[in-house]
């Protein structure tokens, strides 16, 4: 029994709306960036699926690529949180304005 790919897109466009509504409705910065990183995680299942699909191996490289940018992503967002926490005790996204020089 084979998974059919549309089974595959369907995962990834709910998993996108997810992170989506989680990046637009909570303020807390850790969240924020958590839906972000699921954003990304159902951006690279489409394009497993369609290299899958297409048995081409380019979905595979592109993966490679934007996890490479979200762990880049993850390290500079996460330095961001921590300078604000040492500030403060929350980080929310409305706190961002205390890092000006």
């Amino acid at each position: 029994m084979s998974v059919d790919t549309q089974y595959y897109l369907i995962v990834a466009a709910i998993l996108f709306t997810v992170g989506a509504t989680g990046v637009l409705v909570r303020r807390n910065a850790l969240v924020m960036f958590m839906c972000v990183e699921l954003m990304l995680n159902a951006v690279n299942l489409t394009f497993v699926t369609f290299a899958r699909a297409l048995d081409d191996i380019g979905g595979q490289v592109f993966v490679f690529f934007v996890l490479v940018v979200a762990a880049a992503e993850v390290v500079v967002g996460l330095a961001i949180i921590v300078a604000i926490f040492r500030k403060r005790q929350g980080a929310t996204a409305d706190d961002l304005n205390l890092l000006k020089g």
